[in-house]
């Protein structure tokens, strides 16, 4: 039991308090942001709601992964991704976080965003999804309702976390072999400074741990014409379930 306690608790958010606002000054784009339209600065602009099915690429120094999002698996939080990656939340985002069981990211590299989105949570999804390898979930600081930005990616079978709260909702289709490749030399180390990741930014992961690698972009992919725009239907769920089991 204390071994799970201790996975689950490297899996959360830290809740380190931000620096005064006073040391950061807000950026020039947010002032250029078009009028109703998405603002990072301003989560109440990120409300869309997510088509039920939708792939998003992550552009790695590494190379492309891609990542299918079924919105029946984890739906609140299926609508936070959708919305984040397509205002540019994840661009220029360093996997902080790089193991051999997880790759982790979503502290932004600039600390005002940090500000603005580290309380910014949202309600619980009941877990549907496994934790196996190539599944996307959201982390949270193990307390309800804490999930908010960050998200990792479960580079081997991590099933123990379903029974602790943590719902998959999407799943690496193409790129599995890109994940593996994610420079992950550092271990846990850099796990424990998410305070000085948040207040820093990039600037404090580029300076003490240089070999990190980075999403350089985040973006909707389109479906290909010939793929499913719906759910799968639930016969056809537990159909793939059973082959996953065989």
């Amino acid at each position: 039991m204390l071994s799970l306690a201790v996975c689950a608790g490297l899996l959360a958010q830290t809740k380190s308090a931000p620096p005064p606002a006073s040391k950061a000054a807000a950026p020039k784009a947010a002032t250029k942001a078009k009028a109703g339209g998405p603002n990072l600065l301003d989560p109440s602009t990120l409300t869309a709601k997510a088509p039920p099915v939708y792939l998003v690429k992550l552009n790695t120094t590494k190379g492309p992964i891609v990542i299918r999002v079924t919105k029946s698996w984890a739906p609140i939080g299926a609508d936070r991704f959708y919305n984040l990656v397509r205002a540019g939340f994840y661009n220029n985002n360093i996997v902080f976080r790089s193991t051999k069981q997880f790759a982790q990211f979503g502290i932004p590299a600039r600390p005002e965003l940090s500000r603005v989105w580290m309380e910014h949570t949202m309600l619980d999804d009941r877990p549907i999804q496994s934790n196996k390898r190539a599944m996307l979930t959201f982390a949270s600081t193990g307390d309800k309702n804490s999930r908010s930005v960050q998200v990792f990616i479960n580079k081997v079978d991590n099933t123990y976390l379903d029974s602790l709260g943590f719902p998959a909702f999407g799943e690496v289709i193409e790129g599995l072999d890109i994940l593996d490749m994610l420079y992950s030399g550092y271990g846990e180390t850099v796990t424990d400074k998410q305070g000085e990741i948040m207040n820093q930014g990039n600037a404090y992961l580029e300076k003490n741990f240089p070999r990190l690698d980075k999403i350089n972009t985040a973006v909707i992919e389109p479906l290909p014409a010939d793929a499913p725009k719906d759910e799968p239907k639930k016969d056809d769920a537990k159909k793939d379930d059973a082959k996953s089991k065989s």
